[in-house]
């Protein structure tokens, strides 16, 4: 479990503030309200990049803050500050109670969040291991070794970050929780020329941990990373169309999350801009799709042993069996639709307020083999990796550009094909999935969400699926 103690030590010992007094302002600017908290940090972070075979930059900051929230009806007022004294936090408590002016509240019908259950990771920090020049050093390693590798090889770009985050949540009536995030990530990108055509590959890993993990592997990322080149190095155009297209397991998840998660979150629901909203009960997918937001996760890059409200992370199912039965919430969305927090309120720091956002999505596994899914196809896509994509959460509308993806032929995997976007609606795809894989695979800790100018880390992953009538953009001419 979290020592409390030590995230005490953290933001009461160091500081102009004591316990007592903080949960005393917490009372006095809560007062009258339906819901709110003192949310309290400290972020110690890393970042080392390397490209063109120098280091171009090293950094490491250290901030802490505080944001206090009171919450009446669906208006919040909102302070925070970079200095956590009982001064900073005496002055928010004026500001967030102006709220209460001219507001009907909505009774709360779950107070405090209960205990969490368990840890979900260790609360060692991964910046205390080894030394800035060893991963430096390790760096250049890793540029080496590509160019060493494949002659082609005419770019390499390596980043490492790593953070390590205290937070602590007081809420009304003496509540208190908290959580320490330790988060790691190695990145590799390689371009590659031959006959004057460059492309480019890439591979991440990364997740709630020490370095130790993902520095050891870093042969195994690098090779990836130069194997994804050379395969787009080869790759041919391909026809535009509406095809069946074959999807891989794992990072191409974010097509999911991109494309329905952001669908199935409280507030979008709420306020009806979802096209997912009313449809609740209803078969919204195939039979057989069923996708769950799970924050309980060991490890994982999105999870969370609790939000960033104090409520504990669970494992929330969103669709089951193809109908749509939950949607994710934090404690304010959940309040004003009458339903429970799941666990889902996040922020980006302390300078922001939570909203209801995703931990890991995944979709669960089906029977399928990815073999016979290929075989059945006579003419489509195998889309193995994912780059960027745009979506529009009302209509539910998505483009996403396929970094590696394959030409399929009378059911086999032939040229790999470049410039393939994948066209369509996120709840039309779920009707479209005709087959799911038994190859269930999560991503390997890369991901990270944008939503209303807040970026969170997050874990994506889905099987094997066969996906019929989605349309494909290509890059054949005539």
């Amino acid at each position: 479990m979290t020592d409390l103690q030590q995230l005490d030590d953290i933001f009461f010992s160091k500081n102009d503030l004591s316990e007592d007094r903080a949960k005393s302002l917490v009372s006095e600017a809560l007062d009258g309200m339906d819901d709110g908290e003192l949310f309290l940090e400290y972020c110690k972070s890393e970042s080392l990049s390397f490209d063109d075979g120098v280091l171009k930059n090293a950094s490491v900051d250290i901030s802490q803050g505080f944001g206090l929230r009171a919450v009446l009806g669906e208006a919040s007022g909102f302070a925070h500050s970079s200095e956590i004294s009982e001064v900073a936090i005496k002055n928010a408590v004026q500001t967030v109670r102006s709220v209460k002016s001219g507001h009907n509240g909505v009774e709360d019908l779950y107070g405090n969040p209960k205990a969490k259950s368990k840890d979900l990771y260790p609360s060692v920090n991964p910046l205390e291991g080894s030394q800035f020049k060893d991963k430096s050093g390790l760096l250049a390693e890793i540029d080496a070794y590509l160019r060493a590798k494949d002659p082609k090889v005419k770019q390499v770009s390596i980043s490492l970050a790593g953070e390590w985050q205290a937070v602590e949540i007081i809420r009304d009536g003496g509540f208190k929780t908290g959580d320490i995030r330790p988060l790691v990530r190695l990145n590799i990108s390689v371009v590659v020329e031959h006959n004057g055509r460059m492309e480019r590959g890439s591979y991440g890993a990364g997740g709630r941990a020490e370095y130790d993990g993902y520095i050891k592997d870093w042969k195994k990322f690098a090779d990836e990373a130069l194997r994804q080149a050379l395969v787009n190095l080869e790759s041919v155009p391909v026809k535009a169309g509406e095809m069946e297209v074959v999807l891989g397991p794992g990072w191409p998840g974010v097509l999911l999350h991109e494309a329905i998660g952001h669908g199935l979150e409280g507030d979008f629901n709420r306020k009806k801009t979802s096209v997912f909203s009313e449809l609740m009960g209803k078969q919204v997918a195939s039979k057989g799709v069923t996708i769950v937001d799970d924050g309980t996760l060991e490890g994982r890059r999105g999870s969370i042993t609790v939000d960033d409200e104090g409520t504990p992370s669970k494992c929330n199912t969103l669709i089951e069996d193809g109908v749509l039965v939950g949607y994710m919430q934090d404690r304010m969305n959940a309040r004003l639709m009458g339903k429970e927090p799941t666990g889902n309120g996040r922020r980006e720091s302390y300078e922001y307020q939570p909203m209801p956002r995703m931990t890991n999505t995944y979709m669960l596994a089906g029977d399928a083999e990815k073999d016979e899914m290929i075989s059945s196809v006579k003419d489509g896509i195998y889309a193995v990796n994912f780059g960027g994509g745009q979506v529009d959460i009302t209509s539910g509308k998505f483009v996403f550009s396929a970094s590696e993806a394959y030409k399929i032929e009378d059911g086999k995997v032939t040229n790999p094909v470049k410039g393939v976007t994948l066209i369509g609606s996120g709840h039309e795809v779920l009707k479209n999935i005709k087959a799911i894989g038994n190859d269930l695979e999560l991503d390997p800790g890369i991901g990270t969400c944008g939503k209303d100018a807040q970026s969170v880390p997050v874990g994506v992953g889905q099987p094997t699926l066969l996906v019929s009538n989605l349309t494909v953009g290509g890059t054949e001419v005539g």
